[in-house]
C-alpha cells in the first residue's frame, strides 16, 4: 500500500516560507509577498483554527496543500469569517446602467456608471487561492482540491459563517501589475499608486471612504483601457470562474474598487459543494470495490487542527469506512466523526 504524499491542513508557522514563495506568484490583499504580512496572517489563521479569536466574524483560515515526499506546501488558500466591520467596511463599486433619451435629436445612449458602496455587515470571503506553477498542470487537478476543501469547511462551520459567500476574482492586469481601472480612477483622488493603495486598505480603508467621490462615475468618461477591464475576468483567474459558476456563483454586477475585479457570490446553502457534504461516522476497515474518492476532513483539538486528504471511501446509513492507512494518517479511529466531500 503506497503512502499518502499529498495532504491539506490548516496552515502553521512552519509554512511561512512556503507561503511567501506561493504569495510571489499572486502578491494580493489577502496575500502579499512581505514576510511580515505572511507572519502575521499565519499567526491569526492559527488564532482562527484554534477559537483564540472568540468572534467568527473576525477570523481568517489560511490552507495549505502539501507535498508530504518533497516536504513543502504547493498551494493555498483562505476563508474569511465576514467582510465589513464598523472598523474596516466592505467597499465595493456597483456597475449600474443609465439610459438616456433626446426626443428632439431622436438619440439613445446607455452609460455604464460605477457607485461606490459600503457594507458593515458583509458576506464571508474565500480567497488566497495559489497554486505553485509546476503542479497546476498536474493529473490529479490539485487546483481544484485546495479550491474545494474552503466549501468542505464551511460546510462543517456552517453556524459561523455569514449566508452569503464572495469570491472576488482578479481583472487583466499588465505584466507590472498596472490595474487601468485605477490609473483612471482611483488614482486622481487618493494620490496613491495601486499597489500602495492595496497594501493600505487590508489594515485601512478611511481614505477610501475620505478621499473616493460620494456620486456615480460615469465609466463612459474614462479611458478606452479603464473601461474595458470593469468586470472582466483576467486569463489567470478564468478557470476559477467556470468553477464558481458550475457551483453555483453569479456575477454580482459589483467590482473591487481598486483594479476593478468582478465579485461573484452565491447563497452558502446553495452552493452545490456545501450541499454535498456531509458528516459521518468514522469505520476503519476496507471500504467497498467501487468505492468513490472523497475530499475527507478530520478536526484535531490541538495544531494543526484539520486535516484533510483525497481518499476512496464507501457510505452506509450514516457512517463511513476508509481503510487504516486513511484513518492513521487523519488520526481518526471507530466511531469518531469524519466531513467528506465526494469529488
Amino acid at each position: 500500500m503506497s503512502a499518502i504524499r499529498y495532504e491539506i491542513r490548516a496552515a502553521t508557522q512552519a509554512d511561512q516560507d512556503d507561503l511567501l514563495e506561493l504569495a510571489s506568484y499572486l502578491d494580493s490583499v489577502n496575500l502579499p509577498h512581505d514576510a511580515t504580512a505572511i507572519a502575521e496572517l499565519l499567526e491569526n489563521s492559527d488564532r482562527s483554527f484554534s477559537g483564540a479569536i472568540k468572534d467568527p466574524r473576525r477570523r481568517e483560515y489560511i490552507f495549505v496543500l502539501r507535498d508530504l515526499v518533497d516536504k513543502r506546501a504547493i498551494g493555498t488558500s483562505m476563508v474569511i469569517g465576514q467582510l465589513g466591520r464598523r472598523d474596516a467596511p466592505y467597499i465595493f463599486l456597483d456597475v449600474l446602467t443609465e439610459e438616456k433619451y433626446s426626443a428632439t435629436l431622436d438619440k439613445h445612449f446607455e452609460h455604464k456608471k460605477l457607485s461606490i458602496g459600503y457594507s458593515y455587515k458583509g458576506p464571508t470571503e474565500i480567497g488566497g487561492l495559489v497554486m505553485h506553477p509546476k503542479y497546476r498542470a498536474a493529473p490529479e487537478r490539485f487546483g481544484a482540491l485546495i479550491s474545494y476543501v474552503r466549501f468542505l469547511w464551511i460546510a462543517m462551520h456552517r453556524a459561523e459563517v455569514q449566508n452569503e459567500i464572495l469570491a472576488e476574482l482578479l481583472p487583466p492586469l499588465e505584466s507590472d501589475g498596472t490595474s487601468h481601472l485605477w490609473e483612471a480612477v482611483g488614482r486622481h483622488f487618493t494620490g496613491l499608486t495601486y499597489r500602495e493603495a492595496d497594501r493600505l486598505s487590508k489594515r485601512n480603508k478611511e481614505f477610501v471612504k475620505g478621499l473616493f467621490p460620494d456620486g456615480d462615475i460615469y465609466a463612459s468618461l474614462l479611458s478606452p483601457a479603464a473601461q474595458d477591464v470593469i468586470g472582466k475576468v483576467g486569463p489567470q483567474t478564468r478557470g476559477v470562474e467556470k468553477m464558481l459558476r458550475r457551483i453555483g456563483f453569479r456575477y454580482a454586477e459589483r467590482i473591487d474598487p481598486f483594479d476593478g475585479g468582478p465579485h461573484f457570490v452565491a447563497p452558502t446553502d446553495e452552493i452545490t459543494l456545501i450541499k454535498s457534504s456531509a458528516r459521518y461516522h468514522v469505520i476503519v476497515g476496507e471500504p467497498a470495490a467501487d468505492a468513490q474518492r472523497f475530499l475527507i476532513a478530520f478536526e484535531r483539538s490541538d495544531a494543526p487542527y484539520f486535516v484533510a486528504i483525497r481518499a476512496r471511501a464507501s457510505m452506509s446509513n450514516g457512517r463511513v469506512s476508509i481503510n487504516a492507512q486513511t484513518a492513521a494518517h487523519l488520526g481518526a479511529t471507530t466511531d469518531d466523526t469524519l466531513w467528506c466531500l465526494p469529488l
